[in-house]
């Protein structure tokens, strides 16, 4: 990647003209700056913006010379800043793609009303440059200077727009009240837009047990929304489960996407309506609904249109990525433990060598997701077929391309998987006549593994890296169906989504404390004749999902001695048993006081920056830092090497 954007960078710099390439004499810190004027706007001529790096700006004309005086299209696209800007998301591996591109097509292009240019709004600059710097920092190039939020961009008072609104999905916001929203679902498809308002409404609509969030962007920049439901919105409850539903991995596999939109505002009306069993289950779960994790797969799909059954189109990521192939393979670590004796094969730490492999900024903000909320249990929602799989999903063979491959937990996960597939009319139809009739005989679900072998599932990441339990719904066998047959789909599928989310309370639940009640963080609760622990969240409660039945549950932590209890779980029993311990100091010594090392081990996902560079620092007399003499930063080369003048204003050091 880095190749391909070096000889993309060298071939358009070859063909720039050296004036335009030299550095702008009212650059930040010049000599000159002093003697530089603001640019102002004057009556002109609005014209098409005609930029290919400006074609997805949600205005369509532009004026010259623009902010930074560049007279023509022409010396745009022919000027460092342009090519530059062209380019950055490569050079910063995708961070703050693309809104440093729409930034800059702001001032490069500004937006044109009535002969007059209309300038950024400042606040976004801002807020750019809080979030954005540090990419710059860390691979040694200077903050651009015409993103210089005082000299090009004003205030909302002076008439600015913001260049990233369209990204937030903000572009049909304009005349909504916010408090108004029909309680009544429509079953259309929707945008990306669309989807955004519908999900703000019902939020804003519910905003007592109800709030949107993001959990980070899209390769093309699209948040990545969420929406909750909790009687403590954006805040973790002791004792509370949390559950997460996931639609739209495969951006042309809809129906999972279209089901979430409708279920938040069922959950939503239903709630208001005094639905005993809605407010059961969100009195007493937090509840994740992520309607679309690939939306940019999605636009692609949508395009092609409804009813044509796209089975490729806008399957993967903007960047060709299939993000069900994306996390990193855990599974083929956990076949190697399990032959060890002793050794855990749950809470893998994601290995080094996924980082030097193409990951998507949306698999990563998944990630960071579950890692940072304790999740008990979740559900992929797909398209294409009829059935229920669970894990594994990768062969414990590897050369086994169908292969039944199961979980310590099979029990669990087949219970988990019967409860939708049992619920859901479709899946269970005993008739051969329809798509996934092999599952008939399996009762509508299947081991992912013995269905087809693949690594880098979500599904497995869930359950080797975290708490959560995961299964993969295959809802229908189009993928992006006809908009008439969207009620059918939502009344097929709502029983099965309310049982599974329900599901959630199966087992036992509890706090591991001392014995002067501190909770302890990461004790591990053992079942004995399964090999799989979990571990405790940061209040020292945990959720562990089991079938009916009679278990030896022990729970220990470091410094701590491990404590058993016998625990029995009848069959009509409709919420989790409550099993408390309170463990022992080991030796009368308190180790909770004392740093975990064992349990706070090096975590790549939180500590791995793309970015990194190795920098020498010393201390300086005052006792501030200071840069020792260093050479110019390993992209500077590929500007030295044209035989013209170089963007002095990317060096930080001069």
């Amino acid at each position: 990647m880095w190749l391909l954007w070096l000889l993309c960078l060298e071939g358009a710099l070859a063909s720039s003209t050296p004036e335009l390439a030299s550095p702008p004499a009212c650059q930040p810190g010049s000599r000159a700056q002093a003697q530089c004027q603001t640019p102002t706007e004057s009556k002109g001529k609005c014209v098409d913006i005609n930029l290919t790096s400006c074609n997805d700006v949600s205005y369509s004309q532009t004026m010259y010379p623009n902010l930074l005086d560049q007279e023509t299209r022409a010396v745009v696209e022919h000027s460092s800043e342009y090519i530059l800007m062209s380019v950055i998301h490569n050079l910063l591996q995708g961070e703050c793609n693309p809104d440093l591109r729409l930034l800059a097509c702001s001032v490069m292009a500004p937006k044109c009303e009535e002969g007059k240019a209309i300038r950024p709004c400042r606040k976004t600059c801002e807020m750019l440059r809080k979030n954005c710097l540090a990419a710059f920092d860390a691979i040694d190039m200077a903050w651009p200077y015409f993103f210089d939020c005082d000299r090009f961009f004003v205030d909302e008072v002076e008439g600015c727009f913001d260049p990233l609104a369209k990204l937030r999905g903000e572009t049909e916001f304009v005349d909504d009240t916010p408090n108004v929203a029909p309680a009544f679902i429509q079953f259309t498809h929707h945008s990306f837009p669309q989807m955004v308002r519908v999900l703000k409404k019902t939020a804003s609509r519910c905003s007592h047990i109800s709030r949107m969030y993001s959990i980070g962007r899209s390769f093309e920049g699209k948040d990545l929304f969420a929406i909750e439901f909790s009687t403590s919105p954006g805040h973790h409850e002791l004792l509370k489960p949390e559950f997460k539903y996931i639609g739209n991995m495969h951006g042309n596999e809809v129906v999972g996407k279209e089901l979430l939109i409708y279920l938040a505002q069922y959950l939503c009306s239903e709630y208001l309506r005094g639905n005993s069993r809605i407010q059961t289950l969100i009195n007493n779960t937090r509840i994740h609904l992520l309607p679309s994790m690939n939306p940019d797969g999605y636009e692609l799909a949508e395009e092609e249109g409804a009813g044509y059954n796209g089975w490729v189109n806008g399957r993967q990521t903007a960047q060709n990525l299939d993000l069900n192939r994306n996390f990193p393979d855990l599974t083929s670590e956990a076949y190697r433990l399990a032959r060890i004796r002793g050794a855990r094969t749950d809470h893998l730490p994601i290995p080094q060598s996924y980082w030097w492999g193409k990951v998507a900024p949306e698999t990563r903000a998944v990630m960071k997701w579950i890692t940072s909320i304790p999740f008990v249990l979740s559900a992929s929602l797909h398209g294409g077929d009829l059935v229920v799989s669970y894990p594994y999903d990768y062969s414990v063979h590897p050369l086994e391309e169908k292969m039944f491959s199961p979980t310590p937990d099979e029990k669990m996960f087949k219970l988990l998987s019967k409860t939708y597939a049992n619920a859901h009319p479709g899946i269970s139809d005993k008739s051969e006549m329809r798509c996934g009739g092999n599952f008939v005989k399996r009762g509508g679900i299947i081991n992912g593994a013995d269905w087809y072998s693949f690594a880098g599932g979500m599904a497995d990441f869930n359950y080797l890296h975290t708490n959560c339990f995961e299964i993969t719904l295959e809802l229908g066998c189009e993928k992006f169906p006809l908009e008439d047959e969207l009620h059918l789909l939502w009344q097929q599928n709502k029983e099965a989504l309310l049982r599974f989310m329900e599901m959630v309370h199966c087992g036992i639940k509890g706090v591991v404390s001392d014995k002067v009640g501190n909770p302890i963080k990461n004790a591990r609760i053992s079942v004995k004749g399964i090999r799989h622990d979990i571990l405790t969240a940061a209040d020292g409660d945990y959720w562990r999902l089991l079938p009916p039945g009679t278990y030896i549950v022990s729970a220990q932590a470091r410094g701590y001695s491990k404590l058993l209890k016998k625990v029995t779980l009848p069959a009509k029993m409709r919420r989790a048993g409550r099993v408390d311990f309170v463990l022992r100091p080991l030796n009368g010594k308190t180790p909770h006081l004392v740093r975990d090392s064992a349990n706070e081990q090096y975590n790549p996902l939180e500590h791995f920056d793309p970015h990194a560079q190795h920098t020498q620092h010393e201390r300086r007399g005052d006792g501030r830092r200071s840069v020792q003499p260093r050479q110019k930063p390993w992209w500077w080369s590929y500007f030295s090497a044209l035989n013209q003048p170089r963007p002095l204003w990317l060096l930080k050091y001069q």
